[in-house]
C-alpha cells in the first residue's frame, strides 16, 4: 500500500475526513454537521495527546461536549434543517470577546509553560480559547464566528505542521477556504431573512 494511502486511512485521516464534513455541514446549516463534529473530536482527543498539544486535547473533549449542545440547540422537529436564526454581534461585544480570549490565553499560557511540557504554550492557549469562544457563537449561529474561525486556523496550521500532524495541516488549509465559503453563505441567508422578520437581538458574548 502507498505511504500516502496508509496515512489518509490512519486514525487522522478518519479525523480530518469527519472535520471537513462538519464544516461544509455546517456552511449549509445542516444539523447533522454536529455529528461529524462529535465522532472527530473524540479521535483528534487521541490524536493530541499523543503529540503532547496538551490544550488542544481539552479543546477536543470541549468540542465534542459542544456538538452535543450544538444538535440539542439546532433540532428542528426532526428536521435537518434548524430554525435557529443568524444574528450577529455588536462591536462592544466583539471587543469584549477579544479581551477575554486575551486573558485567558496568557494565564494559561504561563501556567502550561511553567507545569507543563507543552510544545507552544502561549499559541496553544490562545488557539485554544479562541477556539472556545468561537464554538460558542457558533452554537448561537452568530454570523461572524467564521471571520474568527480563520485568524485561528491560520495560526493553527502553523502549530501543527511543526509538530508532523502534515494531514491535519491539510485540513486546516482546507478549512480557510471553506470557512470563506461558510461566511458568504451565513451572510445570504442572513440578509434574506432580515426583510421577513423583526430585527434580531444580538446575543450575548460569552464573558463571565
Amino acid at each position: 500500500m502507498p505511504a500516502w494511502l496508509h496515512y489518509l486511512l490512519s486514525l487522522e485521516g478518519l479525523a480530518v475526513v469527519l472535520a471537513i464534513a462538519y464544516l461544509l455541514l455546517a456552511a449549509r446549516e445542516s444539523l447533522w454537521c454536529w455529528a461529524c463534529a462529535l465522532l472527530s473530536s473524540v479521535i483528534y482527543v487521541w490524536i493530541c495527546w499523543q503529540a503532547h498539544l496538551f490544550m488542544e486535547t481539552w479543546l477536543n473533549i470541549f468540542y465534542a461536549v459542544m456538538a452535543v449542545l450544538g444538535w440539542q440547540q439546532w433540532r428542528s422537529g426532526g428536521s435537518d434543517k434548524p430554525r435557529r436564526a443568524i444574528v450577529v454581534m455588536s462591536a462592544w461585544q466583539h471587543a469584549g470577546c477579544l479581551l477575554l480570549v486575551l486573558v485567558l490565553a496568557v494565564a494559561n499560557g504561563l501556567l502550561m509553560q511553567r507545569y507543563t511540557s507543552a510544545a507552544w504554550p502561549f499559541v496553544d492557549s490562545f488557539i485554544t480559547w479562541s477556539s472556545v469562544v468561537t464554538t460558542l457563537l457558533v452554537v448561537r449561529k452568530v454570523l461572524e464566528n467564521w471571520l474568527y474561525w480563520i485568524v485561528i486556523d491560520g495560526i493553527a496550521i502553523v502549530v501543527y505542521w511543526e509538530r508532523g500532524l502534515y494531514l491535519t495541516t491539510v485540513l486546516f488549509v482546507a478549512y480557510v477556504v471553506i470557512v470563506l465559503f461558510g461566511y458568504l453563505q451565513w451572510r445570504r441567508e442572513f440578509r434574506a431573512a432580515q426583510p421577513l422578520t423583526a430585527p434580531l437581538a444580538a446575543p450575548d458574548c460569552p464573558v463571565p
